[in-house]
């Protein structure tokens, strides 16, 4: 059976509504959680698939989370070894910071739902699900400069690197499209200082939930053909 790692870093974001496409594909999922468990050491190259999820502190940190350290080299080593890996939020912003970019703290927050442009790349590529104004779920402070190599695949008015592939096996995405109602609570409560800050609608978070996750399917379903056969 294919087998499918993902990287968790807060018990509360998860693959989402990934999970189903993934066992759909018939795919065996594995979850590390990268705090806690031995990072050091553990199979990166042997998974068809590697997934680095979000959370809530800096591609940078490694000094105040010291288990980044071994993160990065993970990544560093699944680049190397060309196979699928997708990178969400924090995910994408480590990738980015191992492929050499600048990742730092943004000029404002971007949290809510809300469409990205597409780059005339972005537009062939697997996001294409996403064209014409589909919104996707945006929750991150930092941002990144584009890796070298890498193409840019999407924008948003506030941040011009919102995602990018390197080959067709690597994409890194700095927003959420694999955010599910069923699962939006957890997150409404595990950053509910953040948001309380930010002053966001909560409501509004979980009112438009459910509109991109079809979208979100069909991004992942698209980049497995793409990048995983």
């Amino acid at each position: 059976m294919k087998h499918v790692l993902a990287i968790r870093h807060v018990a509360f974001e998860g693959l989402g509504t990934f999970e189903e496409v993934f066992v759909e594909a018939g795919y065996r999922i594995e979850y590390v959680e990268a705090p806690t468990d031995a990072l050091k050491g553990l199979d990166i190259d042997s998974p068809d698939v590697v997934v680095v999820l979000g959370g809530p502190i800096g591609a940078y940190e490694e000094d105040k989370y010291p288990f980044l350290r071994h993160e990065l080299a993970l990544i560093e080593q699944r680049l190397k070894s060309d196979r699928a890996l997708l990178g969400i939020c924090l995910g994408a912003q480590l990738i980015a910071r191992v492929g050499g970019a600048k990742v730092y703290a943004g000029s404002q927050k971007e949290i809510g739902w809300g469409e990205v442009t597409l780059t005339e790349a972005g537009s062939r590529s697997m996001l294409a699900p996403l064209s014409g104004g589909v919104p996707v779920l945006h929750w991150h402070g930092d941002t990144f400069d584009l890796p070298q190599g890498a193409e840019r695949l999407a924008s948003t008015a506030l941040y011009e690197n919102q995602a990018f592939s390197m080959g067709p096996r690597t994409l890194a995405l700095q927003f959420h499209i694999e955010a599910c109602a069923s699962a939006i609570e957890s997150w409404l409560v595990g950053h509910a200082v953040e948001l309380a800050h930010a002053k966001v609608d909560l409501q509004s978070l979980r009112d438009r939930a459910p509109s991109s996750s079809t979208a979100g399917g069909a991004v992942l379903r698209e980049w497995l053909l793409r990048g995983c056969s």
